[in-house]
């Protein structure tokens, strides 16, 4: 299968009126090489046999598109057909007919089974870096996770008695802000993020796995210093950070029987300013590119979608570094 011949430009884009609306998305672009992006999805339908696919590359920019304006699979293929900056950032020509909303399905399928996701976040990353947008050296790690509601939550049971909640998302309890106990059947995300709002590696988990239970996965073992709140403290992750020269900067918890001291309370203050980076991160995610619930059923799907997301973030981010350097 191989793919189809996007690169040549017809007449009639070629007789398009520029206008700086169309432009919106070309700093985004121009900050990514995105050949190398396309180097390692050089083997998606890479058969010489079958009809011509779309290009890997031109699908992977249309994921971006997706998470930057929190789009549905039918949603997206609506606005590449009739959005011609969305047309211009994919490299589509206005003769061109577009994707169906199942092709992104099969294509972030095909990530999610192919194992590219680690590779095409971790290129991201490095290409932020050698820009001197995301800085690796001496860097802080900052540890979350934050519930997200699944796609089907409600306990119904459907006429066959079965249950139409998603089989593989769990309740979640935790303490409100009010004091009471909420109850959310979803998932979980786990990210760590830098002092400048990167993520820097990710974990997506069924709502019911306590947050500690990622700590250590998302840690490099390089980092200068780790900053988490109270439910990621324990013995075993004090030896763990210990062991490796690694700052220990995760919020001291009080219990039933033994209150802060002054120290530790002092400690709290100190570092829950750099800690709450991670939950603005978080918000940006919920607020604009449409976290705050899960689109499909099922642990891998939505796994699949939230690395997207992130990936998408984190280009957005060294954007916006980028610019105000410049400024």
């Amino acid at each position: 299968m191989a793919w189809k011949n996007l690169k040549q430009r017809s007449l009639a884009d070629s007789m398009l009126v520029e206008h700086d609306a169309l432009k919106e998305l070309d700093d985004v672009h121009d900050l990514i090489e995105w050949s190398r992006i396309e180097g390692l999805l050089s083997d998606v339908h890479a058969k010489v046999k079958g009809e011509k696919a779309w290009p890997p590359l031109m699908m992977f920019k249309a994921m971006l598109l997706q998470s930057w304006y929190a789009l549905s699979d039918p949603k997206l293929e609506k606005q590449l057909a009739r959005d011609l900056m969305f047309r211009r950032f994919v490299e589509l020509d206005i003769s061109e007919s577009v994707p169906d909303h199942s092709t992104f399905w099969r294509f972030r399928q095909i990530l999610e089974q192919s194992s590219l996701l680690n590779d095409l976040f971790e290129e991201i990353n490095e290409q932020l870096a050698e820009q001197g947008l995301y800085i690796k050296s001496g860097e802080v790690s900052i540890i979350d996770a934050s519930v997200i509601e699944a796609n089907q939550c409600r306990p119904n049971k459907r006429k066959d008695g079965s249950s139409t909640q998603d089989p593989e998302a769990d309740w979640n309890v935790k303490a409100g802000s009010d004091g009471k106990r909420k109850s959310t059947y979803g998932y979980k995300a786990h990210i760590n993020v830098d002092e400048d709002g990167f993520i820097k590696a990710t974990d997506y988990s069924s709502g019911s796995l306590h947050d500690s239970n990622c700590f250590t996965g998302l840690l490099s073992g390089q980092e200068s210093s780790a900053y988490a709140d109270s439910a990621y403290s324990s013995k075993a992750h004090d030896e763990w950070l210990f062991k490796r020269g690694i700052k220990n900067r995760t919020i001291k918890r009080a219990y039933r029987n033994r209150s802060l001291s002054p120290e530790e309370k002092a400690f709290n203050r100190l570092h829950a300013g750099v800690r709450c980076t991670v939950e603005r991160v978080f918000g940006v995610l919920k607020q604009h590119y449409g976290m705050r619930k899960a689109r499909y059923l099922g642990l891998a799907r939505n796994r699949t979608r939230f690395n997207l997301m992130c990936m998408a973030h984190n280009i957005k981010r060294g954007l916006s570094i980028k610019q105000a350097s410049c400024m």
